[in-house]
């Protein structure tokens, strides 16, 4: 890429666009690559690279982005472990880390249709093996596990015994008469070996080996002749296990060098995922959409320039290339004319960089081999270059390079020079470039490019917008009309004399008053015209609300009538039914009668039962609206003497005594006996095949409840040993009612006094099957993840 074109990128400000989109790549690298896009020329390349953004966005929308987070480069690290070399913890764990991410990353691909960016995702190779072995013999970057090894836990054991035994020779020191003779009543290390503080005046008292004094010369630090024997051996046992560490450290070392390519293709990969991804970001941060792509014109809907605050930037249409191949915009100085240019500039050079543009999804963007641009004054004391010779000298490296698949911006055309002779070149200068076959747009204040947009085919006047009433910019771009500078409005509503802009006037030739009143009189036409257009959508859109409020209210008076109606019935089917209670209360105290005294008539009692609530149903009827009705059970076999049924109507079940010819059923209530038809009770069977189902699913969704509402991990940081264990004995019987499988404990490293006490609990515990601390990425010994039966 020329000088002229880089330039020309650093004039519209891409490095600053792809400066935000490094900010929202993860890893180092993938920034890296993201300031490093350059624009490309090839029009199937470039829609590649908007499909792969587009699928990113896609994949963002369902499942959020992937994880790119502690991807650190390992490609030195793999060359020195192929050269067997031996590699430390902290790399050893960045490979493990690029491994986690490359399956994480699988796991996050894994099932995706085929898209631009799913290839990328089939193509990474997780070991999940190697990341398991690394992440499980490295607990951090100083601490290797126990597990790392049988050898290494074999030395440890013997390790801790030592320990303990030279802690129970110096103990019974300290509890013995000797005691006396000490500092302070403890155990300390000094070089690697256990010592006690003696006074100064007594240190031949306790033989031994001194090893420290004091910064005063008051405590020796003297190791008993009785542990230094044991205080040898745990020495052996200290060289033992760094060796061992170092045996294990190069064992993995191997492993990785093994599948060196298989780790750098997994890094290279999630690094270039991690650019696919931040560029859908950017997308979504600035609202952008992928543009359609021609190598024949641009037409932007709703372009914004992408630096500027999207909430208030003002959106404009722009279009080249199809109409008309040059653009001439004029209009007044603040007015937006420069941000035009830019933003038809850098909305093309991101499209070509693979990034989605703020405009509207039905935009089209053409695909250049150059975009070159002449923006801004570039004076330059040292080369002896005034505004007009600093712009001249771009123009002319511009027209050098231009061709037909060109792009060429320029800003404020022939200005800074004589006006007759800076317009007349303005337009050799367009001419020439349109010649090449390059699309051009240019802004100016010159009349003559204003006359010679109007009456030259394929050249397109456009105008910004200015309030000479506030004298504020709207920043609205207006095809086809040419714009005015609106000096001398601007001038008078800062405070320049009237007699000064009169003179001023009178100064312009007729011509140009002429040209500048025929602009005036379009641009009032055409604010008016757009008023109108304005208060027609306003008073349409103020119909429309009137009529959906309209509908609204009346959808409101609907619900609240039904509401009242059916609050009455409700309330008259409650007095009903206070009714049929104190009816049935009745019955109830005459059967209990009966039992006293057998002289009433019970065929006669249920007649009059009968009776009364043929009375209350018939009331009920009479209440009106929808009564509300129990499920209707689905239809069973005939009934036959024996079987138990259920009366449809009443919810009651009986007992079958006879069925006679015409189908009609003799049942057995309690002490009554009823008469029904068949299709007014059903067979009641036992339970069937589908309610075991339900039953059965029923009681597994109440497993599932009562453990999502069971958390899977306890805080005891900061308690007592005492206090801790009686914390965890209550949440490990909740963990087990909710049926957990694991739960974490967490206990902070601190002295140890709680991690010791916690675990000592678990091992007696007869809830847990078994019990571990933490890995890397866990809290490693901080907590401790314990299974339970």
């Amino acid at each position: 890429m020329s000088e002229l074109a880089n330039k020309s990128m650093e004039t519209l400000e891409l490095p600053r666009v792809l400066e935000l989109l490094a900010q929202l790549a993860v890893t180092e690298e993938g920034k890296e690559r993201c300031r490093n896009l350059h624009p490309m020329t090839d029009l199937d390349e470039v829609r590649r690279a908007q499909q792969e953004t587009s699928a990113a966005v896609k994949l963002m929308v369902l499942r959020g982005s992937p994880s790119f987070s502690d991807i650190r480069p390992v490609a030195a690290s793999l060359q020195r472990a192929d050269m067997g070399g031996s590699l430390n913890t902290k790399e050893l764990l960045s490979i493990a880390a690029v491994l986690r991410a490359a399956r994480a990353a699988g796991d996050y691909g894994a099932g995706e249709e085929k898209s631009p960016i799913s290839h990328l995702f089939h193509a990474l190779t997780p070991n999940k093996f190697l990341e398991e072995t690394i992440t499980g013999s490295i607990l951090g970057e100083d601490e290797i596990a126990d597990s790392a090894s049988s050898e290494l836990a074999s030395i440890r054991r013997q390790m801790r015994a030592a320990e303990a035994k030279i802690r129970d020779i110096l103990q019974k020191l300290i509890s013995s008469n000797q005691s006396k003779y000490l500092q302070e009543a403890i155990i300390t290390i000094r070089s690697d070996r256990y010592v006690v503080p003696v006074k100064s005046e007594h240190k031949n008292a306790i033989p031994g080996l001194v090893h420290d004094v004091s910064a005063s010369g008051s405590t020796f630090f003297i190791e008993p002749m009785g542990v230094v024997k044991a205080n040898n051996e745990l020495r052996e046992l200290l060289a033992k296990e760094k060796k061992e560490i170092a045996r294990i450290l190069a064992q993995m070392s191997a492993d990785c060098a093994a599948h060196k390519e298989d780790i750098l293709e997994d890094y290279r990969l999630l690094v270039w995922l991690d650019e696919i991804f931040a560029r859908a970001k950017l997308s979504v941060k600035l609202n952008c959409s992928q543009p359609a792509l021609s190598k024949t014109h641009m037409h932007l809907h709703g372009a914004r320039h992408p630096l500027l605050d999207q909430k208030t930037a003002v959106a404009n249409d722009l279009e080249l290339g199809e109409r008309f191949d040059t653009l001439v915009v004029t209009g007044p100085n603040t007015g937006g004319k420069t941000v035009t240019l830019k933003t038809m500039g850098l909305i093309t050079l991101m499209a070509q960089c693979g990034l989605h543009v703020p405009v509207k999804s039905d935009s089209t963007v053409r695909v250049y081999d150059h975009v070159l641009a002449d923006i801004g004054d570039e004076q330059s004391i040292a080369q002896s270059l005034s505004t007009f010779s600093s712009h001249m000298v771009n123009i002319v490296g511009i027209l050098n390079e231009a061709d037909s698949d060109t792009l060429i911006l320029f800003d404020e055309l022939g200005a800074g020079t004589d006006p007759v002779e800076g317009a007349a070149l303005a337009a050799a200068i367009i001419e020439s470039a349109r010649a090449m076959g390059a699309q051009v747009a240019a802004t100016t204040h010159y009349a003559e490019l204003k006359v010679y947009a109007m009456t030259t085919e394929g050249v397109e006047n456009a105008s910004c917008e200015f309030d000479v009433e506030t004298l504020a910019p709207t920043y609205r771009l207006v095809m086809g009309i040419p714009g005015k500078s609106n000096a001398f409005a601007i001038s008078r509503r800062l405070g320049l004399p009237e007699a000064i802009i009169e003179k001023a006037a009178a100064r312009l030739d007729a011509e140009n008053v002429r040209f500048e009143d025929v602009l005036t009189r379009l641009d009032q036409q055409r604010q008016e015209m757009e008023k109108e257009r304005a208060e027609a959508r306003r008073l349409k859109l103020e119909m429309e609300q009137s009529a959906s409020k309209a509908r609204e209210y009346r959808d409101q008076l609907e619900k609240e009538r039904a509401k009242v109606v059916e609050k009455a019935q409700a309330e008259a089917r409650a007095i009903i039914q206070e009714a049929r209670d104190a009816s049935d209360l009745a019955i109830a105290e005459l059967k209990a009668i009966k039992k006293k005294q057998d002289k009433l008539d019970w065929q006669q009692v249920n007649d009059s039962r009968a009776q009364s609530r043929r009375l209350l149903n018939e009331a009920e009827r009479n209440i009106g609206g929808q009564t509300p009705e129990r499920q209707v059970p689905p239809p069973t076999r005939p009934a036959v003497a024996g079987d138990t049924v259920e009366l449809i109507s009443m919810g009651t079940q009986a007992t079958v005594l006879s069925v006679s010819k015409e189908g009609v059923l003799q049942l057995q209530a309690g002490i009554l006996k009823i008469t029904a038809k068949q299709d007014e009770v059903r067979v009641v069977e036992g339970e069937t095949r589908q309610q075991k189902e339900t039953r059965r699913i029923m009681a597994r969704a109440e497993h599932t409840i009562r453990a999502a509402a069971v958390p899977s991990q306890i805080d005891l940081r900061g308690m007592m040993s005492d206090e801790a264990v009686a914390v965890l004995e209550g949440f490990l019987d909740t963990a087990m009612l909710g049926k957990l499988e694991t739960v974490t404990i967490i206990h902070g490293k601190g002295t140890g006094a709680v991690r010791k006490a916690v675990r000592t609990y678990l091992k007696r515990s007869r809830y847990v099957k078994s019990f571990r601390p933490g890995q890397y990425g866990e809290g490693e010994d901080g907590v401790t993840v314990a299974e339970l039966k």
